[in-house]
C-alpha cells in the first residue's frame, strides 16, 4: 500500500473504480436493515450510559454519515456502541454532559492525529488478553446496570454507581419486582434470541422492540416507558454548536479524551477487521482512524455521543450485501427519515425491553468462551485477562486498559530479557548440529589464551545484566575475547552502554575484543554511536573463522 492510498477514503477508490446502479440497490437494501438495527440499539446505548435517547440517534446519524465518508474499510458502520456505555457514564457523572461532549471533540482531534501520523498498526499491539478482559468487564457492568429496568423495580431508592453495590441493591429491594416489566422483558429477550431462526431478512432487535411496545401500548401495561422517564421525545435534530465548558476544566478532561480516542480507535479497527475476514478486502487502518476522528467531532458538534465502528452493525451490513461505504450513508439517511417520520413514538417503548436488548449485548459482548480459555490455560495471559477484567468492573475503564498494557508489557520484557545469554563457545558451540562451520572452528585450535563467548537474544535495558553475569563466568582474564554477535538482532541504547562498558573493562584489564557475525544495520548503529572507533575496526570480522584467525595471527 502506497503511501498516497493510506490517505485516501474508499469511497473516492469506490467512485475510481466505478460506482453503478447494481452496488446501488445492493447497498441500498443493506442500509435499511443496518438502519433499523441502528435504531434501538442507539436508543439503548444512549439511555444506558445516562444520555437522552434523542441524543444516541443523532450520533449514528451523524457519526454514521461521517464515518462511512472518511471511512478506510468499505463496510465499517460507525455509531454508539456498547463499549462506551461505561466510560460514558462515569464522564457524564462526574464532568456533565457537556464536560462528555468536549471530551468527544478532544477525542476526535486525538483520533486525526493519531491517524496522519500513522498510528494504524500500532493499536494492533494492544494484548488480547487485554482487549478481552475490558469487553468482558464492560459486558458486565452493561448486565448488573439494566437489572433494575428488566425487573420493573419500584423502589424510589437510587440505584448505587458500583457494580458490587447494585447487586447489594437489587437483593435488597428483590420484592419490589414488577411481574409485568419481568414477563415482557423475558419475552423481548426470547424474541431477539430465537428470531433469526425464521428469518434474517428483518433484524430480530427491532421486532422485539416493537412488539414490546405494541402490548404494553394496547394493553396498557403497567411498565415504566421512555416517554414516562425521559418526557416526550421530539423529532428535532439540532443545530451545530461549540460545548459551554469553562477553561479551567479542560485540564480535567484529557485523560477522558484520551480513554475515548483509545477505546474508539481500538473497537473501530476490530471491526473493521471483522470486515476483512468476512469479506477478504484489507482496510486502511490509518485512514480508518481519521475517519472516526472525524465522526467524533461532528457527532461532538451536533451535541452527540462518542462512537466508533460497530461490529454487529458492520456484520450485519456484509451479511445484507453492503458493498461500498454509501451503505453506511443510506443507514444513516436512512435513520434520520425513520425518526421525523415515527420519532414521536419512541415515547412509547418500554424500559424492560430496552433493558433486554441490552443484556442480550452484554451477553455477545462477554465473550466468556474465550475467556474461559484464557483462564484455562494458566499462562501469564490469564492473570493480564483477570487484573484487566477486576479493574475494569470495580475501579474504572481507563485504569484497566493501562494496568493490563503496562502488565503485558512487563511480562513480554521478563520473557525477552531471559532469551539473552552467553556462552563459552570452547566448550561447545549453541546449535551445534546446525553450525556448518564447526568442524573448522575445531581444526583452528583455539589457544588457551582466546576465550570465545556466543551472544544471542537481543540485548536491551532489561537483559543488560543477564549478559553481564552470563560473561562474569570467564575464569582467567583471557588475552583475547571474541564476541560473536550473530544471533543478535536487537541492541537498545542501554545494551549499547553495556556493551561499551564490557569492551572498555575488557581493556582496562589487558585484554583485546574483537566482534564477529555483527548484523550490518547493527554495524551501521555501532559506527554511529562510536562502538566502531573504541573496540577498532581491525577487530570486527564478518564470522568466527575469520575472528579465530585473526585472533591467532595477533597474540
Amino acid at each position: 500500500m502506497t503511501f498516497s492510498n493510506t490517505f485516501i477514503p474508499k469511497t473516492v477508490t469506490v467512485l475510481k473504480e466505478g460506482y453503478n446502479l447494481n452496488l446501488f440497490f445492493k447497498d441500498f437494501f443493506a442500509g435499511l436493515i443496518v438502519a433499523v438495527l441502528a435504531l434501538p440499539m442507539s436508543i439503548a446505548f444512549a439511555i444506558a450510559s445516562g444520555a437522552r435517547p434523542e441524543q444516541g440517534i443523532v450520533t449514528a446519524i451523524v457519526a454514521g454519515t461521517l464515518g462511512s465518508l472518511f471511512s478506510g474499510s468499505r463496510y465499517q458502520i460507525t455509531g454508539p456502541t456498547g463499549a462506551f456505555v461505561v466510560l460514558i457514564q462515569s464522564i457524564i457523572t462526574t464532568h456533565g454532559y457537556q464536560g462528555l461532549v468536549t471530551a468527544t471533540l478532544f477525542a476526535g482531534l486525538i483520533l486525526l492525529g493519531m491517524g496522519f501520523f500513522r498510528f494504524g498498526n500500532a493499536m494492533r499491539f494492544i494484548p488480547y488478553p487485554v482487549i478481552v478482559g475490558f469487553t468482558s468487564g464492560i459486558a458486565v457492568i452493561i448486565f448488573s446496570s439494566q437489572i433494575y429496568d428488566f425487573l420493573g423495580l419500584g423502589s424510589k431508592e437510587p440505584l448505587p454507581a458500583e457494580c458490587f453495590q447494585k447487586w447489594v441493591y437489587y437483593f435488597k429491594n428483590m420484592a419490589s419486582f414488577n411481574s409485568y416489566a419481568l414477563l415482557l422483558g423475558f419475552l423481548t429477550l426470547g424474541v431477539i434470541i430465537y428470531w433469526p431462526r425464521i428469518t434474517k431478512v428483518i433484524p430480530g432487535p427491532l421486532v422485539a422492540i416493537l412488539g414490546a411496545t405494541l402490548l404494553s401500548y394496547f394493553f396498557n401495561l403497567p411498565v415504566e416507558t421512555i416517554g414516562q422517564r425521559f418526557g416526550e421525545i421530539k423529532p428535532e435534530f439540532p443545530m451545530p454548536t461549540l460545548p459551554t465548558i469553562a477553561f479551567c476544566d479542560l485540564e480535567t478532561l484529557i485523560g477522558p479524551a484520551i480513554a475515548i480516542a483509545l477505546l474508539a480507535g481500538i473497537e473501530s479497527l476490530l471491526s473493521a477487521s471483522v470486515g476483512d475476514g468476512m469479506t477478504g478486502r484489507r482496510h486502511r487502518s490509518d485512514m480508518e482512524l481519521i475517519s472516526q476522528g472525524i465522526a467524533n467531532l461532528g457527532s461532538a458538534l451536533f451535541q452527540g455521543l462518542p462512537a466508533t465502528g460497530a461490529i454487529a452493525r458492520t456484520a450485519t451490513n456484509i451479511k445484507s450485501g453492503g458493498a461500498t461505504p454509501f451503505a453506511g450513508i443510506i443507514h444513516a439517511i436512512a435513520l434520520a427519515i425513520l425518526i421525523f417520520v415515527f420519532g414521536r413514538y419512541i415515547s412509547y417503548i418500554p424500559m424492560t425491553g430496552l433493558a433486554a436488548l441490552l443484556i442480550f449485548v452484554a451477553y455477545n459482548m462477554s465473550e466468556w468462551r474465550t475467556f474461559r480459555d484464557l483462564i484455562k490455560s494458566k499462562t501469564s495471559d490469564s492473570l493480564v485477562l483477570l487484573i484487566t477484567f477486576a479493574l475494569t468492573v470495580f475501579v474504572d475503564l481507563v485504569t484497566a486498559i493501562e494496568a493490563g498494557v503496562i502488565l503485558a508489557s512487563l511480562i513480554f520484557i521478563n520473557k525477552m530479557a531471559k532469551e539473552i545469554g552467553a556462552k563459552d563457545l570452547k566448550q561447545g558451540l549453541k546449535d551445534e548440529d546446525n553450525d556448518k562451520d564447526i568442524a573448522l572452528i575445531k581444526e583452528l585450535n583455539v589457544p588457551d589464551e582466546i576465550d570465545i563467548f556466543e551472544i544471542y537474544g537481543p540485548l536491551f535495558f532489561a537483559a543488560c545484566d543477564t549478559f553481564k553475569t552470563a560473561l562474569s563466568r570467564i575464569g582467567d582474564i583471557p588475552k583475547i575475547l571474541i564476541l560473536r554477535m550473530r544471533y543478535v538482532k536487537h541492541i537498545d541504547t542501554s545494551g549499547l552502554q553495556t556493551l561499551k562498558s564490557v569492551i572498555e573493562e575488557s581493556k582496562a584489564q589487558g585484554t583485546q575484543v574483537i566482534l564477529s557475525g555483527i548484523d550490518p544495520k547493527m554495524a551501521e548503529l555501532f559506527e554511529k554511536v562510536g562502538l566502531t572507533d573504541l573496540v577498532g575496526k581491525d577487530n570486527i570480522k564478518k564470522d568466527i573463522v575469520e575472528a579465530v584467525r585473526y585472533a591467532k595471527a595477533v597474540l
